[in-house]
């Protein structure tokens, strides 16, 4: 099995699925296509429909798209424990997940994922909105459950929200002390700290993630 990932200081989605296969220890090689780089087009016209990362192919199978991927994931290799086990969990779990995957776009395009950076933006009242949203969803998704993890087992969506984890580290963000040590868990979480390690190995800059001011 392999995981075609972008740049993991920047690639946020390349790091959805990349730590659930981790994670779980789900044995898979990494093939890493830097972006923004003048091959980067031709080189993912090998693996990628959509010209896009990540991308899993499994022997015959291709999957594209970070949820279509965590979710195969999940059914081939997790025997579904990628999702909670009640019914309702599960659906809520997949709200949460889809949430993530197709909205919070100020959070998003204000805080670029930067593992390697430390710094200052500004937030404009849409940004703040978006982060008061995902503190919401995380205290009440924590409170609800027992557990370090906001189904209580560590599910796909920990993985979803992995990347906003590292932003609100990354630009000093201020959420709730549940939500916080919540941060902090996944941080340092071992899957987490590989991804870390290979990150602040890259030497490639991408400008326009590259988003505010250093903080001192």
């Amino acid at each position: 099995m392999e995981l075609v990932i972008g740049n993991k200081n920047y690639s946020s989605w390349s790091l959805r699925p990349w730590l659930l296969l981790s994670h779980f220890d789900i044995p898979f090689d990494e093939i890493k296509v830097l972006l923004f780089e003048e091959n980067t087009h031709q080189h993912l016209a090998e693996y990628s429909p959509t010209f896009k990362v990540p991308v899993l192919i499994d022997n015959d199978i291709t999957v594209w798209d970070s949820l279509a991927i965590c979710e195969y994931i999940s059914e081939a290799y997790l025997k579904g424990k990628g999702l909670p086990e009640s019914q309702s969990d599960r659906a809520i779990c997949r709200s949460y997940c889809a949430e993530m995957h197709s909205g919070l776009e100020f959070l998003r395009t204000a805080m670029p994922m930067n593992c390697r950076a430390s710094r200052r933006v500004h937030l404009d009242d849409k940004t703040l909105k978006d982060i008061h949203r995902v503190d919401g969803m995380w205290q009440d998704a924590l409170n609800r459950h027992d557990g370090e993890w906001l189904f209580g087992e560590f599910t796909i969506a920990d993985c979803m929200f992995a990347p906003v984890a590292s932003r609100f580290a990354t630009y000093q963000i201020d959420i709730s002390d549940t939500s916080q040590q919540y941060v902090d868990r996944l941080l340092t979480l071992p899957s987490m700290r590989r991804w870390y390690e290979s990150a602040l190995k890259e030497k490639e800059v991408i400008g326009e993630d590259e988003a505010g001011t250093d903080i001192d």
